[in-house]
């Protein structure tokens, strides 16, 4: 089998002559070639560049051509912050700054960055296509709903749901049509990426989310391709829900574990993907370290409807010998797993030292996040802590703490952090992988300081 063979079999849930290998190579693939993640995301001459050396360098069996979640939203009006070394985030919402929801247009070939978009991955199909999956990647309902909407969104759902309802219907409709266009161009795979929804409960995904992705796979399979939805972030608990919407695959990251997943996914007869952890193996550790992920990983899981791949797009720095020690151990796990009798790791051994929450002198937010500059589902949960916390006119403090940083690991650790995206107030879980209304954010601080601080008028 070559490697399209051996995505397309898994997808097909036949059986593969080995667990195929994608990594989800997105700015990060502008690194190997040294440009900005902003470069490689409007140029695309050093986007095409970037994907050959990726194919070359880590030998995938299955590649993304795009990996940014703004795309759709910059077309209907949303402003975008760019980066050196993340995707563009989102800093303005059109359905809250007065933009109506019939006046938006469903996207075409030429609008935003469509034609750079499509023409790579026509370059693509015709240069590696034959033996490589290609992935096309779309941003799904919810999410988008979320860049559209911003942080009301969530507030809607409970005190407005028939209007989130109709967004989620726009979306869809969205979705459906990148979709189409993606396929036109050549892409054997659609990846719905909907990070947003490991932010809500099965029952709210039932209500706002079952029907849109269920229309938009259903859409896909008439175009003769395959699926796989992208969750990021603890959406345990919508694993079942997600499944039921009957995708061909499951794409998750490390806050879900995949063992547990899988058995469900399994049932469903639907293939899973991930969940190498991007900052603590694939970032931050060493060739030995992913190498040994890979390994374990092998030993520990049935090889049928397995995917092995990054738990989302990996960082913009990833050590390249890191990926290609996955690779490796992908293609040699016999060899690797001689090369690793022995090994352990190091780990983040790092001295940190937590305040003194019993003595604070004023009241401590703690937001824990992947990276709010690269997460959509971490953004959020930090714009809704910025925006609660603003309400107490600086007599309460925050503080991010992103996993891009060993320190932040470390301290992660010693304070008990389980699940990231996680709000933290005066050392106490308050919230977790589920975005707060601004009315639950400062009842928590209030709540938190026994009522003592006094909000803003």
């Amino acid at each position: 089998m070559n490697g399209k063979e051996r995505v397309l079999a898994v997808l097909q849930h036949r059986q593969a002559d080995r667990v195929p290998w994608v990594p989800f190579a997105g700015v990060h693939a502008g690194h190997l070639k040294k440009h900005t993640a902003e470069a490689v995301l409007k140029d695309g001459d050093k986007l095409f560049e970037s994907l050959l050396a990726v194919n070359e360098l880590y030998r995938p069996d299955g590649q993304p051509v795009v990996f940014d979640l703004q795309i759709e939203a910059e077309i209907l009006g949303c402003e975008l912050l760019w980066q050196d070394i993340t995707p563009p985030s989102v800093v303005s919402h059109p359905l809250v700054s007065g933009v109506d929801l019939n006046s938006l247009e469903l996207p075409g070939p030429e609008d935003g960055r469509l034609p750079i978009v499509l023409d790579v991955m026509r370059r693509m199909k015709s240069t590696v296509g034959e033996d490589t999956a290609l992935y096309g990647l779309v941003t799904g309902p919810f999410t988008l709903a979320s860049h559209l909407r911003g942080t009301e969104l969530f507030m809607d759902m409970m005190l407005n749901p028939d209007a989130v309802s109709e967004i989620m219907v726009f979306c869809e409709a969205v979705c459906v049509r990148m979709c189409e266009l993606y396929i036109e161009a050549g892409m054997d795979v659609i990846a719905v990426v909907d990070p947003m929804v490991s932010q809500i409960g099965p029952d709210h995904f039932v209500q706002f989310c079952h029907v849109p992705l269920s229309r938009v796979f259903q859409r896909i399979r008439e175009l003769d391709a395959y699926s796989a939805v992208f969750v990021c972030g603890n959406a345990t608990r919508n694993v079942e829900g997600l499944c039921n919407t009957v995708p061909d695959c499951l794409s998750i990251d490390e806050n879900i574990d995949i063992v547990s997943a899988k058995e469900i996914t399994d049932r469903h007869g639907i293939a899973i993907a991930g969940n190498i952890p991007l900052t603590t193996t694939m970032l931050l550790g060493t060739q030995m370290d992913n190498m040994k992920h890979v390994v374990d990983r092998l030993d520990e899981i049935s090889h049928h409807n397995y995917i092995m791949s990054p738990g989302c797009d990996m960082p913009y720095d990833t050590p390249p010998e890191n990926v290609i020690g996955v690779a490796e151990a992908m293609r040699d796990t016999d060899a690797a797993r001689k090369l690793l009798e022995g090994y352990s790791s190091d780990g983040f051994d790092i001295e940190v030292e937590l305040p003194d929450y019993d003595h604070l002198e004023r009241t401590l937010v703690e937001v824990f996040t992947l990276d709010s500059a690269a997460c959509a589902a971490c953004m959020y949960m930090l714009n809704a802590a910025e925006r609660g916390v603003g309400e107490f006119a600086g007599e309460v403090q925050m503080v991010e703490y992103k996993f891009t940083e060993p320190e932040n690991i470390a301290r992660a650790m010693k304070l008990g952090v389980a699940q990231l995206p996680a709000i933290y107030i005066n050392g106490q879980l308050r919230f977790s992988s589920l975005i707060p209304s601004n009315e639950e954010l400062v009842a928590a601080i209030n709540d938190a300081d026994g009522g003592r601080r006094r909000i803003a008028s």
